[in-house]
């Protein structure tokens, strides 16, 4: 509960897979943030034109708001898209384990991929076989940390990822996109508590 007694909203970001990537699944962002108002969730907004959607709810059981999300998306847009979702302490949480050598080189592309709980292990390393000579990937909870040289990025194994069924398990932001995300649903938290 919070000082005036009322119960505290979560706060959370929906990351969509695959929605205005390449000229597919066009979605406008005002038309997402009205469908998500109506489906019940609060204060959402959006951030670029590529699924990703902070919001805050009462609901505390994420596979039950990735269903509501992944049900409201078939059936506004006949899109049979998978969501993965994050809480504000888990954003909080990767900002802070970000990589110490993703220092902004421009040489290196960094990645965050995120990954559904259905695949959520560290065994998935396994699976993904890589050039360490050009890429790199660290595993976190509910996490890949992937950067590679620009150079290289049409040699490395995880560009060959998207052709694999694992693939639809996991959806991908750059570095500056995480941050801008977190630093979002931070300043939310703090408007939200005044």
């Amino acid at each position: 509960m919070t000082r005036s007694g009322k119960q505290r909203l979560g706060i959370y970001v929906a990351l969509l897979r695959g929605v205005n990537v390449g000229g597919n699944n066009m979605i406008s962002m005002k038309s997402l943030k009205a469908s998500f108002e109506k489906t019940g969730l609060e204060n959402v907004l959006t951030y670029i034109n590529s699924g990703n959607i902070i919001f805050t709810t009462k609901e505390t059981d994420a596979r039950k708001l990735e269903r509501k999300i992944e049900q409201m998306l078939l059936k506004d847009y006949e899109l049979d898209s998978k969501v993965v979702l994050r809480s504000y302490s888990e954003m909080a949480k990767l900002v802070e384990s970000l990589p110490r050598s993703w220092d902004g080189d421009s040489r290196w592309r960094y990645n965050v991929i995120f990954l559904r709980h259905t695949i959520d292990s560290e065994k998935i390393l396994e699976d993904l076989p890589i050039k360490s000579d050009i890429e790199q990937i660290k595993y976190r909870p509910g996490t890949l940390f992937w950067s590679a040289q620009v150079s290289e990025i049409n040699r490395t194994q995880m560009v060959k990822l998207a052709s694999r069924k694992l693939y639809q398990e996991m959806t991908v932001r750059n570095l500056n996109t995480t941050k801008k995300l977190h630093e979002l649903m931070k300043k939310l938290a703090t408007d939200l508590d005044e």
